[in-house]
């Protein structure tokens, strides 16, 4: 850490470094923790977002950083092939509800996919939006991870691009993007010849506004400007892709991609899938 300290000489105000130097090394650092390291991805995100005008403390966060990593140089994820041990039996959406408004949503499958070999598999996916994270453009935060079977595979933590006026609007967005991803890994699932369970991507959420938009055909939209967002998800869960569930707030895994958490709080929610 001394040495990583001694390359950059801080100034009261903001940083001499040209905006390319620092903002390589950051986007290095971003491509490893997405790959590596999920549980310091928000973290790293938040320090990007400085690129512009990196200022003493930035640095100073991005270090802090490092200095994590160093504390715990062996936190790793299980890639367990076991089915998860979760109750999905309180999920409330009901495919064949939405079918009767959605009558041409149908599941994509590749007409040109291997014979599936091996066990079936399923998965499951948390999704959370963090509110206005941003304090100077007030735009919110998107993050979510999809599990395969116990085994996380996918994860992401990003700034949305609109700025949304209720927490509703940010989830919905949220929950859209993680739909998106969970239809890709499907579909690229089945064309590596990966059998999986003849049942909807279960996704858990914790705005109990959004999973009932989700969940319940009469349920009405109040934010038109979410309208896409609103149709795609229940287009989906007419299609069989998701089902929606809600979920406690500390109990969302994805509540670590959208905002810093305590330590205490971040080593229950990760203590369930690293070690």
């Amino acid at each position: 850490m001394e040495g990583i300290g001694k390359l950059f000489k801080f100034k009261k105000r903001k940083i001499e470094l040209p905006e390319s130097y620092l903002g390589a090394r950051l986007d290095g650092v971003d491509m490893w923790t997405m790959s590596s390291y999920d549980y310091v991805v928000a973290a790293v995100k938040n320090v990007k977002e400085t690129l512009k005008a990196p200022m003493e403390g930035h640095m100073e966060q991005a270090l802090r950083i490092f200095a994590f990593l160093g504390t715990f140089p062996k936190l790793t994820l299980y890639y367990d092939y076991r089915a998860p041990n979760l109750d999905y039996s309180k999920s409330r959406s009901s495919r064949e509800n939405f079918q009767a408004y959605y009558r041409d949503a149908k599941e994509e499958i590749p007409h040109n996919a291997p014979k599936p070999r091996g066990q079936s598999i399923g998965s499951t996916a948390w999704v959370d939006a963090s509110h206005g994270a941003n304090k100077k453009t007030r735009k919110s935060h998107t993050g979510y991870v999809i599990f395969l079977n116990r085994a996380p595979i996918l994860w992401h933590s990003k700034r949305q691009n609109t700025i949304e006026a209720s927490t509703f609007g940010s989830e919905f967005i949220a929950l859209k993007a993680c739909i998106e991803a969970i239809t890709h890994l499907r579909f690229k699932l089945r064309m590596f010849g990966i059998p999986l369970e003849d049942e909807p991507t279960h996704i858990f959420c914790d705005n109990e506004s959004v999973v009932t938009n989700a969940t319940k055909v009469e349920s009405t939209l109040n934010k038109k400007h979410n309208c896409i967002a609103y149709h795609y998800t229940r287009w989906n869960v007419a299609a069989g892709v998701v089902d929606v569930s809600w979920t406690p707030g500390m109990l969302n895994l994805a509540d670590a991609f959208t905002k810093q958490l305590t330590l205490e709080r971040r080593g229950r929610l990760y203590g369930e899938w690293t070690y």
